[in-house]
């Protein structure tokens, strides 16, 4: 099945926009909501229908719904001006720690910010659990497994310091691990990883400010929220 993007044509997004506010649409009126003619609104409803978002009732109904695909995909949509809205990203950080407490530090190795330290991150994928996520990225990118918990959540937003512009907007949930075990990979793709002292990490020139508060958070005895800006110039973002 072919993925939409945010970007999908702007008539059939009025199309989803019109399925998403009825239970079930005949094309007649599927034409006239969507201010369409016969022929153009019928070219961009094959097309919704051959990549599974929409389906045509059996013939005594006449009329055309959301597929669960095409549910879901035009929930995300902002119905005022029928665009699917940019939504933050989901990732994990793991905050890993050995027994003489030193810490895993992750060398960023690509771009966006480029040769930036902090803990290791990565996305949480389409129905997974936040510690299974975290436990995939650990293994995929160190080598390593661990003991896991959910410690909390933080909600970073990253901005340009000259334009004020909003770079990401990322909600990381929080995940502590303990009693590492395996072989560290110290070079994989896109970062080297590195085993230090929180001093050894507050020494490197280019380091993410958000990592003494996630340390902070980890040692906690209840699951905290928090919530921060940051500012980051053109040379590293």
């Amino acid at each position: 099945m072919t993925h939409y993007e945010a970007g999908a044509h702007q008539a059939q997004m009025k199309i989803l926009r019109t399925m998403l506010l009825a239970d079930g649409v005949n094309f007649a009126e599927l034409a006239r909501a969507a201010d369409m003619t016969n022929d153009h609104a019928n070219f961009h409803l094959q097309q919704l229908v051959k990549n599974g978002y929409v389906r045509k009732l059996p013939k005594a109904h006449g009329k055309y719904e959301l597929t669960r695909s095409g549910k879901e995909y035009a929930n995300r949509m902002d119905t005022d001006d029928a665009q699917i809205e940019k939504q933050p990203k989901l990732s994990v950080v793991l905050v890993i720690e050995r027994e003489d407490g030193l810490h895993l530090q992750q060398r960023r190795l690509k771009q966006p910010y480029y040769g930036f330290w902090g803990h290791l991150t990565g996305k949480i994928r389409w129905g997974e659990t936040m510690l299974e996520a975290a436990a995939r990225e650990l293994l995929e990118e160190t080598g390593l497994a661990a003991t896991l918990r959910v410690a909390g959540f933080y909600h970073k937003l990253d901005y340009d310091d000259e334009s004020g512009d909003l770079l990401e907007d990322k909600y990381f949930c929080i995940v502590h691990g303990t009693s590492p075990q395996g072989t560290l990979l110290t070079e994989t793709d896109g970062q080297h990883n590195e085993w230090m002292t929180i001093e050894e990490f507050e020494k490197k020139d280019k380091k993410f400010g958000s990592v003494v508060e996630t340390i902070e958070i980890i040692q906690g005895a209840q699951v905290q929220v928090r919530e921060r800006k940051y500012r980051y110039n053109s040379d590293d973002y």
